[in-house]
């Protein structure tokens, strides 16, 4: 039988805090019934064995995965998409910042007005200074990369049709953005508020660094944007030169200007060669990625598959 809805949630160092999530989702009244896929990405505390005591305590079926090393977190939702069986698929974080209810609010708001995808907007977020300024950072390269309404803000909350789901799961890249395929694969969309908790416990593992790998997966992996401005960035330097090149042409047939311009020369190299370097390597970020994808770099290893109920 297909559950009206699926959970899931990506797991990374979740051991102080998913048997309270996962207790409270096994406790909400679903009309057509629910399930729970966890995928365990990589974590080395205890949270696979209390996945485990999980499973034998079920209430509700329970599909846990485990990952055979950490691949990020959106490697994991897809992971944990290509496992769901429901008739729509809604993924929240392992620290219960996602309520549980909210998220029901989100299916059924998604069933209500017929779409493919509700994004889960935060009245105010719980979140640190930090990963606020990063995730306002995301949604403004998002505006200006990928086909989405303007100012549209995409969070990691968020339900989805099964079709949208299996379509989104079919990517096999090993740089995914969700977000970026989902606008991929369909434009009915919606929002809805609601409400983000604090933390059940433990510390983010949301660093600086998964940040900058998302943005690049943001501008690199869905646009040619980046290449366009690199372009328009050299024609620049090109006309700077040029207009130096005359100013210098002038001075020297008019027999002006200072009698040295060693520092000047100089400075022009070090623009035009820094400029030079930054366009080689975002040539080569593209390159990079398709030289991995090619060599069939993974998305994701699974080394297990538990189920119950």
């Amino acid at each position: 039988m297909t559950p009206a809805l699926s959970f899931v949630i990506p797991l990374y160092y979740s051991a102080e805090t998913i048997s309270a999530l996962v207790k409270e989702i096994e406790t909400l009244p679903i009309e057509g019934g629910h399930e729970l896929v966890l995928v365990n990405d990589g974590s080395r505390d205890a949270t696979a064995g209390i996945c485990r005591e999980l499973l034998r305590d079920a209430r509700i079926p329970i599909v846990f995965v485990n990952h055979s090393r950490n691949f990020g977190e959106h490697n994991a939702v897809l992971t944990g998409y290509r496992h769901a069986r429901g008739a729509y698929v809604v993924n929240l974080d392992d620290d219960g910042q996602n309520p549980p209810a909210e998220a029901v609010r989100l299916w059924q708001h998604a069933r209500r007005e017929g779409l493919d995808v509700v994004y889960g907007h935060y009245s105010r977020k719980e979140h640190s200074f930090w990963r606020n300024l990063g995730s306002a950072l995301t949604n403004r390269i998002s505006d200006w990369v990928l086909d989405k309404p303007k100012g549209f803000y995409l969070s990691s909350f968020r339900c989805v049709s099964a079709f949208v789901a299996r379509e989104v799961a079919a990517h096999a890249g090993p740089y995914p953005y969700i977000d970026g395929l989902i606008l991929q694969v369909t434009q009915n969309i919606g929002a809805l508020e609601v409400h983000h908790a604090r933390r059940l416990g433990g510390e983010s593992g949301y660093t600086v660094r998964r940040l900058v790998r998302l943005w690049a997966s943001t501008f690199v992996n869905f646009s040619v944007m980046p290449l366009r401005l690199a372009t328009l960035l050299g024609l620049m330097m090109t006309l700077v030169g040029l207009g130096g090149l005359t100013v210098v042409f002038y001075l020297w047939f008019t027999n002006r200007g200072p009698d040295y311009g060693w520092g000047s020369l100089m400075g022009a190299l070090l623009v035009l060669s820094g400029t030079q370097l930054v366009i080689l390597g975002l040539i080569g970020e593209y390159v990079g990625r398709m030289f991995l994808t090619v060599n069939g770099r993974p998305q994701s290893v699974v080394r297990s598959v538990e189920r119950a109920g």
